[in-house]
């Protein structure tokens, strides 16, 4: 059995729908690449903070992957990066204010235009992280990179349904632990 099935196999009665989606969204029909999916589960994983289903997805990726450690590194960085992100350009437009959107950033995020994997899997796990992440200028503007390098909505749209089952998935983990 694998991590990710013993995962499933934990998660409540209560949780039915999430345990078909991981299964759904990791393994059924998709728009995406094997690497794609396992990036995004990767980073979505990190992003929130659940270390068994991060776990099961290095292992898959390890498993499947013949570049595992450049998605790894990659779904790493998102996360990182997009915590930082998401709170400076969620600020920024909420409070709506000019003089906000004027200033520099002064914030490093170099590692954005220097992926190991390519450019579009990072903006594409980029993109899933900022939804989680509730950051809408971010959304926007991951998402309008994914399509202009040749991606399509398919594709956004698949990247979001794994991070809303990740985030259901850490939900109901942290239910059947007794944590919420």
């Amino acid at each position: 059995m694998s991590a990710l099935e013993a995962i499933r196999a934990k998660l409540p009665d209560a949780a039915r729908d999430t345990k078909l989606n991981l299964q759904s969204v990791l393994e059924g029909d998709s728009s995406l690449t094997r690497a794609q999916r396992l990036g995004i589960a990767i980073a979505t994983a990190a992003n929130a903070r659940s270390l068994p289903l991060r776990e099961a997805f290095l292992e898959q990726a390890r498993a499947e992957l013949e570049n595992a450690e450049a998605v790894i590194d990659d779904a790493y960085a998102v996360a990182t990066l997009m915590a930082m992100n998401n709170v400076y350009y969620r600020f920024r437009h909420m409070i709506g204010k000019e003089t906000y959107s004027q200033r520099s950033p002064k914030l490093r995020m170099n590692r954005i235009a220097q992926p190991k994997t390519s450019k579009v899997d990072f903006e594409l796990m980029s993109l899933a992280v900022s939804a989680m992440n509730g950051c809408e200028a971010c959304v926007k503007s991951h998402e309008q990179a994914v399509l202009a390098a040749g991606l399509g909505e398919d594709q956004v749209h698949d990247a979001v349904r794994i991070a809303a089952t990740i985030q259901a998935a850490t939900v109901a983990l942290e239910i059947t632990a007794g944590a919420v």
